[in-house]
């Protein structure tokens, strides 16, 4: 009888061993299956036929992202289809459908926010002496110790902000739609403030270096010599500069980055750091920029 009990249980532990074993292969399949989904993953609706690279589509995103910056961009066009495509090195995998929409999506999402500024500030101050009746918690957030506190007022209307931004782009939404408030990210309601402060600050110095471009070139002979020995003339260094900007500034870079709410603004502040080893930096300065936290020299 202990005989027969012994293999009954050789019998059973070679049944759980074997089942295990047909699990893990499962899941291995599972998991290549995934990765072989990710790979050839594009969001619904989005199909290279439907925005392609035609020059068609890069002068609606010139168009949209003009009027999103009031008019500033809108004659600039069709050649940055072709630079804009070349995303090689970018944390985000996007092809050209997918990061045309991105980048849109992502514009139109910070126009909104400052619309709201006034009433965002006026939240983000009600949460600061209101939230648990003011109480917080001292993090150590990788950047020091700071104020980890709840933002229920911020949070509420900045739903109500990317919902608006979701309904107006009209295509299904590319990346996360996670708003960082009260974490390790954005600790507290001032520092989201402050965060989305520096939207201006970013997107004014490259429209206004776009603009003063074709003036530029034309009062001066030795600066139209050098953008068309560089360049090739005036409009293609502004689809350079612009196809650069598309392209790096949302490329989910950064300490921070990615493609949620938060991680995109990250990524564009990002970008900035850099603008200094780029090859048009040199008209940036001839176009009387100091930096992103100066103002124009004229």
């Amino acid at each position: 009888d202990d005989s027969d009990d012994s293999d009954d249980d050789d019998e059973a532990a070679g049944d759980h061993h074997h089942n295990r074993h047909r699990r893990a292969i499962s899941t291995e399949e599972d998991d290549d299956d995934d990765d072989e989904d990710d790979e050839d993953y594009s969001p619904p609706g989005l199909t290279a036929r439907s925005y392609a690279t035609s020059s068609t589509n890069a002068r609606g995103l010139t168009r949209s992202v003009g009027r999103i910056l009031g008019g500033g961009l809108s004659r600039l066009t069709s050649s940055v289809s072709h630079r804009i495509n070349d995303i090689a090195g970018a944390k985000l995998t996007h092809d050209h459908a997918t990061q045309f929409t991105y980048v849109r999506q992502s514009l139109l999402l910070w126009r909104e926010v400052m619309r709201t500024t006034y009433k965002l500030w006026s939240d983000a101050d009600a949460d600061l002496l209101l939230s648990s009746h003011g109480a917080y918690q001292l993090w150590n957030t990788g950047q020091g110790l700071n104020r980890v506190q709840a933002c229920p007022r911020v949070a509420q209307e900045m739903r109500r902000v990317l919902a608006r931004a979701q309904r107006e782009s009209g295509a299904p939404w590319v990346g996360l739609s996670v708003v960082h408030l009260g974490d390790r990210d954005v600790p507290n309601a001032l520092m989201f403030i402050d965060k989305y402060t520096q939207v201006p600050r970013i997107l004014a110095p490259v429209v206004s270096v776009v603009d003063a471009v074709p003036g530029l070139c034309a009062a001066d002979d030795a600066v139209r010599a050098y953008v068309e020995d560089k360049w090739g003339g005036a409009r293609q260094l502004q689809d350079a500069v612009l196809a650069d900007f598309f392209k790096r500034a949302f490329d989910g870079d950064g300490d921070d980055g990615g493609s949620c709410i938060d991680g995109r603004l990250t990524s564009a502040w990002n970008w900035c750091q850099h603008v200094p080893n780029k090859r048009y930096y040199v008209v940036f300065k001839l176009c009387g920029f100091a930096g992103f936290d100066g103002e124009f020299s004229g």
